[in-house]
C-alpha cells in the first residue's frame, strides 16, 4: 500500500505540473507580463533553458545534457528507490520525497521533450521578490522544507 501510494503522490506532482505547463504554453504569449492580482502575483511564459534561476543556460550542449538531465535523472531513481524500498519511512517524509522527486521528473519531462522548462510564476510582496518559476520547482521546494523541518524536530529521523 505504501508502494502505491509513493506512486501517486508523485504522479500526482508531475500531473499537476505538466497541465499548468500545458496551460500556459497554449494561453500565453512568450514573456507577457499578465499582472493577476495587481503586480504581486504575475502570469509570464519564458523558456528557461538551465536550471533554477537560469543557472546553467550558457553550459556547452554536452554539459547541460549531463548535468541538467543525466545527473538528474540519476538522483531521483536512487531517490525513489530507495525510499520504495524503506519499510519504516515516516509518512511526512514519504510526502516531502515525493513531492521532491515529482517535481524533479516534471523539470525533466520539459528538458528532454522541449530542451527548456516553461515557467511562469512570479511573487512580488513588498522588497520580496521571486525569480519566475513553476509547480515542479514549488513541489521540490515544498519537499526539501518539508524534509529540512522533519530533519530538524526528529533529529533520530531514519532516510
Amino acid at each position: 500500500m505504501k508502494k502505491i501510494a509513493i506512486l501517486i503522490l508523485v504522479l500526482l506532482n508531475i500531473g499537476c505540473d505538466q497541465i499548468s505547463k500545458k496551460m500556459v504554453r497554449n494561453t500565453v504569449d512568450k514573456n507577457d507580463y499578465i499582472q493577476l492580482v495587481q503586480d504581486n502575483f504575475i502570469l509570464t511564459n519564458v523558456e528557461n533553458t538551465g536550471a533554477m534561476l537560469g543557472f546553467g543556460q550558457s553550459f556547452p550542449p554536452l554539459l547541460k545534457i549531463i548535468l541538467l538531465q543525466i545527473l538528474p535523472v540519476l538522483v531521483l531513481v536512487f531517490i525513489l528507490i530507495n525510499i520504495l524500498r524503506k519499510t519504516h519511512l515516516n509518512k511526512w517524509l514519504i510526502v516531502a520525497f515525493s513531492c521532491v522527486i515529482g517535481g524533479g521528473i516534471g523539470n525533466l519531462m520539459d528538458r528532454i521533450a522541449f530542451g527548456s522548462v516553461t515557467d511562469f510564476f512570479i511573487i512580488k510582496l513588498g522588497f520580496l521578490k521571486t525569480g519566475i518559476f513553476n509547480m515542479a520547482d514549488v513541489s521540490v521546494t515544498v519537499g526539501v522544507i518539508l524534509i529540512f523541518i522533519l530533519s530538524m524536530r526528529h533529529k533520530n529521523l531514519q532516510f
